[in-house]
């Protein structure tokens, strides 16, 4: 139904007009008494096999909701209806911001793929605390996604994140540290070894003056090196944090079938989807293998079926999360990858 009907109507729309629209409509759906009871029919599969438990938490399946979805936490309700086991929120930052201009979202359909170069755009922490304040569904699982405001120098970058860990502390489940965005002017430089270290080990103090410290974990990009790759790991050890998110965009533009010219014309920004897939998972693997099976790892990038949500797994990600694969494969996808997962035994 999706591919036949309500994608080719959806991408009618810009992208990021559709984006808003699919959100509002399902949100207007779900408010018909009953729905919400069809749609966990239609759109949820529970099964013993899919659950993980992780940093202390119990994941009622492995599949999650990539950040930047959902930024301001408006439709983690809406989007729980749809069977995931967890869902990101954010990117979000101190203080509101509008991100880049417009446009900052695009599609490449052959490619089933997208660029992006939101820029954090985000009604600001105190938003998404107070939304988050009214409660979430029994089971979900919620992460909070944090990040600087652009006018923030890398610095001070430390104290944004403190703000943001501050206030969601009492609201989110798990911490990510977005630290690979490549739509933040310098935003990446605050992977090298050193600043990082220090933002990290800031966060597991304040962390720790807590009754009940959240598990945190670093959200990294695909296009980091070897040899960053190893300072990533000793970083995560020597600081005690929860496990790694792999991977962000991309900055790459390897290997696509859409025609360069108009690659040029779209310019900068984050690619994901198909394209981004293996070499997400060449790092997961790496990480993985070269920890000595020690780093917990939520595996992002590509996932477009059971059979690329698999692979990641087989690399080593004990969770994965979905974004650009439901733009192109639709709200089932979820239940797919669930359905599918519970009947292999090699990565439950």
């Amino acid at each position: 139904m999706y591919k036949l009907f309500l994608k080719p109507f959806f991408f009618l729309f810009s992208p990021e007009r559709a984006h808003h629209l699919t959100l509002f409509l399902l949100k207007l759906v779900l408010a018909i008494p009953g729905v919400s009871h069809l749609f966990r029919a239609f759109y949820h599969f529970e099964h013993p096999g899919l659950q993980r438990r992780l940093f202390g938490l119990t994941f009622k399946n492995p599949v999650g909701l990539a950040a930047g979805f959902d930024k301001d936490g408006r439709h983690f309700r809406a989007m729980a209806s749809l069977g995931f086991g967890f869902i990101e929120v954010g990117t979000v930052t101190p203080e509101g911001q509008q991100g880049n201009p417009l446009p900052r979202l695009f599609r490449l359909p052959q490619d089933e793929a997208l660029i992006n170069r939101m820029g954090f755009n985000n009604e600001g922490v105190d938003a998404l605390a107070e939304r988050l304040r009214t409660g979430k569904p029994r089971g979900l699982i919620i992460g909070g996604n944090i990040g600087k405001n652009k006018v923030t120098p890398n610095e001070e970058a430390e104290q944004d994140y403190a703000r943001c860990f501050e206030a969601l502390y009492p609201y989110v489940d798990y911490f990510a540290v977005n630290v690979s965005s490549p739509n933040t002017p310098g935003l990446r430089s605050l992977q090298d070894k050193e600043p990082l270290s220090k933002l990290l080990n800031l966060l597991q103090t304040l962390n720790h003056q807590k009754p009940l410290p959240r598990p945190i974990l670093l959200k990294i990009a695909p296009d980091l090196t070897n040899g960053q790759l190893d300072d990533i790991i000793g970083i995560v050890e020597n600081t005690g944090i929860a496990g790694v998110i792999a991977t962000n965009t991309t900055i790459s533009r390897e290997g696509l079938l859409t025609p360069a010219d108009r690659i040029e014309h779209i310019g900068a920004g984050g690619l994901s989807g198909k394209p981004a897939r293996q070499r997400s998972t060449e790092v997961i693997r790496y990480l993985k293998e070269k920890s000595n099976n020690k780093l917990t790892i939520i595996g992002v990038g590509g996932i477009a079926s059971p059979e690329d949500a698999r692979e990641k797994l087989r690399a080593g990600a004990s969770l994965v999360q979905v974004y650009t694969g439901l733009v192109y494969e639709g709200p089932a996808l979820v239940k797919r990858i669930n359905k599918s997962l519970s009947k292999d035994t090699t990565v439950q």
